[in-house]
């Protein structure tokens, strides 16, 4: 199925890249996140399990449990603090 990727602060700046459409078997955010993981490099950095990363499905913050359907956006967001 195809989604659209959506990165935001940091991780767009360790990707290099806001966006991009992916061809996936993923079915879950977990296993796109994996997927993503994956590819080594920058993503695996970025990604990686146990790094606290947040994920939108369709505008939404879910968790990584929930279920991916074709067309879907998924948002990346790493922790945010402030002072």
């Amino acid at each position: 199925m195809k989604v659209q990727l959506r990165y935001f602060a940091s991780i767009r700046e360790a990707l290099g890249t806001g966006s991009e459409s992916l061809d996936t078997q993923a079915s879950t955010l977990a296993s796109l996140r994996a997927e993503l993981v994956a590819r080594g490099g920058a993503y695996a950095d970025a990604l990686a399990p146990g790094l606290s990363v947040r994920v939108a499905l369709n505008q939404t913050m879910s968790d990584e449990t929930a279920a991916l359907t074709e067309g879907a956006e998924i948002g990346f967001f790493p922790p945010v603090t402030g002072g």
